[in-house]
C-alpha cells in the first residue's frame, strides 16, 4: 500500500481551506510552492496539519467526498471549519508530519478547544472590545477587537509585539504587521486566537479582552447571567422608548 501525506492548509480567505495530498518526499517542496504561489487564484496558503498515511490517494478521495457540499467547484478548496477537518485527520492511523512540535493528541485538543471557543464567541454581543497589557522588554500592548454576529476582527492600529511563540506565529500568518502595528483589519476564528495574536503569548482571550466598561468578556460565556440580561433589558427598553417617541 502506497504511503503519502494528506495535508490541510489555511488560505488568505477566512473560512476557506485546502485539503490535498502529496508524496512524502515531496512534502516540503509542495508546501513551499503553495505558500509562495497560492492555488487556484487563492493566495496566502499556510500549512496547518499534515499526516502520513497508508493509501493516501483513497483517503484524500474519501475526505473530498465527505466534505463535497463545502467544495468550491472541482478544486481542492473547501468552505469549512479547518478545526473540524483536523479533528478527523488526527483520528487516522499514521505519522504526524506537521506541526512537528505537537502530538496528535495535543493537536486534537487544540482543534476541539478552537471549535468550542468559536461557538461561544456567538454569545458575545456585537460591538468593540479592548486589550491592554504590559509586556516585558516591549512596553504596553493596546488592541481593539470587533465582534459582529460571531465574527472576530482585530482592528488596524492595534499594537502587536514581536513573538516567537509557535501558536502566535501560526495565527499571525497573513496578518499585515509593520513596526509592531497592525495596518490592516485581521479576521480570526475566536477571541482566544485574537488574544494570542495580539499578546504573542498563549493566553486565555476570555480573560484578556474587556468590554468598554472594564468587564472581561468571560461574562458572556453563558447567557444565563445578570450582566447579559441587563444588556438585553437595556436594548429592549431603548427600542421601546424609540418606538414610543
Amino acid at each position: 500500500m502506497a504511503k503519502g501525506i494528506i495535508y490541510v492548509m489555511k488560505t488568505v480567505v477566512p473560512g476557506l481551506i485546502k485539503i490535498g495530498k502529496t508524496a512524502t518526499e515531496q512534502f516540503e517542496n509542495r508546501m513551499r510552492f503553495l505558500e509562495n504561489n497560492g492555488y487556484n487564484n487563492v493566495t496566502g496558503l499556510k500549512r496547518e496539519f499534515a499526516i502520513e498515511v497508508e493509501e493516501y490517494d483513497k483517503k484524500e478521495v474519501m475526505l473530498h467526498d465527505i466534505f463535497n457540499k463545502s467544495r468550491v467547484l472541482n478544486s481542492e478548496l473547501f468552505a469549512i471549519d479547518e478545526d473540524l477537518v483536523i479533528q478527523l485527520l488526527t483520528s487516522f492511523e499514521g505519522r504526524q508530519i506537521y506541526p512537528e512540535n505537537e502530538t496528535k493528541e495535543q493537536v486534537f485538543a487544540e482543534a476541539t478547544e478552537n471549535r468550542q471557543n468559536a461557538a461561544e464567541t456567538a454569545l458575545i454581543p456585537n460591538g468593540e472590545y479592548y486589550f491592554k497589557s504590559n509586556k516585558r522588554n516591549f512596553g504596553t500592548i493596546t488592541a481593539k477587537m470587533r465582534i459582529e454576529n460571531g465574527k472576530v476582527t482585530i482592528l488596524k492600529g492595534s499594537i502587536i509585539p514581536p513573538s516567537d511563540n509557535a501558536l502566535a506565529v501560526r495565527y499571525r500568518h497573513n496578518a499585515v504587521i509593520e513596526n509592531n502595528v497592525l495596518i490592516k483589519d485581521f479576521e480570526c476564528d475566536s477571541v482566544n486566537k485574537a488574544g494570542i495574536i495580539v499578546s504573542g503569548s498563549s493566553v486565555n482571550g476570555w480573560k484578556k479582552w474587556k468590554t468598554a466598561d472594564g468587564n472581561f468578556i468571560d461574562i458572556f460565556r453563558g447567557n444565563h447571567n445578570e450582566y447579559y440580561f441587563s444588556i438585553k433589558y437595556k436594548e429592549k427598553r431603548n427600542s421601546y422608548v424609540k418606538k414610543s417617541c
